[in-house]
């Protein structure tokens, strides 16, 4: 059976989960960004954030750094090239549902 042209199944749900999504979204343009920044941005707790982040890290898309600075944790995301790629794709998916590509 031929694969339908408008296949959501093969949108990657692990980046299409909405927290995840707006982790992706803001590091795609910052490249990096803390913890706080994140939070911030994505508006969840701690471990809600936490949570996403370990399964975009297991995913390989984001690399956590995690270093001290005045003896304050200090956890720095970083977007992957894998990442990249697999938020490229994702944007190329959705835009094929969208406007019928």
């Amino acid at each position: 059976m031929a694969e339908p042209p408008h296949d959501y199944r093969r949108i990657d749900d692990l980046i299409h989960g909405r927290v995840r999504l707006a982790i992706m979204a803001y590091l795609s343009g910052a490249e990096a960004a803390d913890f706080a920044t994140l939070r911030e941005k994505t508006g969840v707790t701690d471990g809600n954030l936490s949570t996403h982040l370990s399964k975009l890290e297991q995913a390989g898309y984001v690399r956590l750094e995690k270093q001290f600075r005045d003896k304050r944790p200090l956890t720095t995301v970083h977007l992957s090239e894998a990442g990249r790629d697999a938020w490229i794709e994702y944007l190329d998916r959705m835009r094929g549902l969208l406007f019928d590509e």
